[in-house]
């Protein structure tokens, strides 16, 4: 294919490849997410392809859309509801959008450790392991399979440096399985979004267990570190007030319809990146891929062809993946206690270790005021 510029954005092999690196969070999250919690899968992958296309020509960079994965996570695990996971989506719209004016993204995200975020990470890889073992004893075969394709496609694409498509193709496979066992599923084609109205109970509810952690995750990992990012990978930085307006926006208008709530995230552009992407194109072709799987083949009766075990397989690998992160930590301590006590509230888990990292501090501090103030020894 040859290369096309368009005001500054490329459409080449490179971008289409980097444009399927983050596949591998969103299609097994988003896919278990509408399974687990009844959601309208085509709804919520129509917004994603919305929002990559306009990410695209808005950054000129491929700064990824992906699923806010605290809401994600406790939403699979807690078998949540449609209009809490509204209410969250639409809080966190709102705050992020007017987060967005001013500094305040430097100064929340100055007094949060970095331990007790990558503890929050560890939490939510323990939950998806929770949930990824429900699955796994509905249909342990698929499970055994579906682990085997992942493993298989990773070596694949490390050994030829080509993109890791495992999640997408594992689905694939699933679909084709479940075609041959149960026959092809009724013609789909996708229903106009439909208003989400969350009651005041719903918003009350999501603010302890959906919003305030993630919350935290957003602050740091999809805005901070992703702004921090743009600046060692590209030759301009978008500042972090600006990736927080866009966070807002796209929620403010998407939760109220259906759609998941999303954020951008470092994760998914340094996996872009990996494979390619360089510009917006990548976005723009993410968003077009996204845009046709809404429309044709995000149908309930597929969702249903593809075995339990196939989604336990997908949800110990994005838990892997996290974890991977979560323990990229500067306080296994603090990391550990967060992301256990996560596993119970991911706000207690949050709570104890901010607690437990200024405790820390605390005494590093006194132990290191009496060393200067300890007076010499005679002679």
């Amino acid at each position: 294919m040859e290369e096309e510029v368009h005001g500054g954005l490329k459409f080449n092999l490179s971008e289409l490849a980097g444009a399927l690196g983050d596949f591998g969070t969103i299609l097994p999250l988003m896919f278990a997410v509408a399974l687990v919690c009844h959601l309208n899968l085509g709804i919520i992958l129509l917004f994603f392809g919305i929002w990559f296309i306009f990410t695209g020509f808005y950054y000129r960079l491929p700064i990824p859309v992906e699923p806010m994965k605290v809401i994600a996570v406790v939403a699979i695990s807690s078998l949540l509801a449609g209009p809490e996971i509204a209410a969250a989506g639409i809080l966190l719209g709102l705050l992020f959008f007017f987060l967005g004016f001013g500094k305040w993204m430097y100064y929340i995200g100055k007094y949060i450790p970095n331990a007790v975020i990558r503890g929050i990470q560890l939490g939510l890889a323990l939950l998806l392991l929770k949930s990824a073992g429900a699955f796994m004893f509905e249909a342990p075969g698929f499970f055994v399979f579906g682990i085997a394709v992942i493993l298989l496609v990773f070596l694949l694409s490390y050994l030829g440096k080509i993109p890791d498509l495992s999640a997408l193709i594992l689905l694939v496979a699933a679909v084709i399985i479940g075609i041959f066992i149960h026959g092809v599923p009724d013609i789909y084609i996708i229903n106009i979004p439909g208003l989400v109205i969350p009651s005041f109970a719903d918003y009350i509810a999501s603010i302890p267990e959906l919003v305030l952690p993630q919350a935290v995750i957003t602050i740091t990992n999809a805005i901070l570190a992703t702004s921090l990012l743009t600046r060692d990978m590209f030759s301009r930085e978008i500042p972090p007030e600006r990736l927080s307006k866009t966070i807002g926006v796209m929620n403010i208008i998407s939760a109220p319809f259906g759609g998941f709530p999303m954020c951008h995230g470092a994760g998914g552009l340094a996996a872009q990146y990996r494979f390619g992407a360089r510009t917006g194109g990548s976005n723009i072709f993410a968003g077009i891929i996204l845009l046709v799987i809404a429309a044709f083949f995000a149908s309930p009766g597929i969702q249903e062809l593809i075995s339990p075990g196939i989604y336990g397989a997908l949800l110990v690998f994005v838990a892997i993946e996290m974890g991977k992160h979560g323990l990229k930590t500067d306080s296994l301590p603090v990391t550990v206690v967060t992301g256990v006590l996560a596993l119970l509230s991911v706000v207690g888990g949050f709570i104890a270790g901010m607690v437990l990292a200024y405790l820390m501090k605390w005494n590093r501090e006194r132990k290191q005021k009496g060393k200067d103030i300890t007076p010499p020894l005679a002679p």
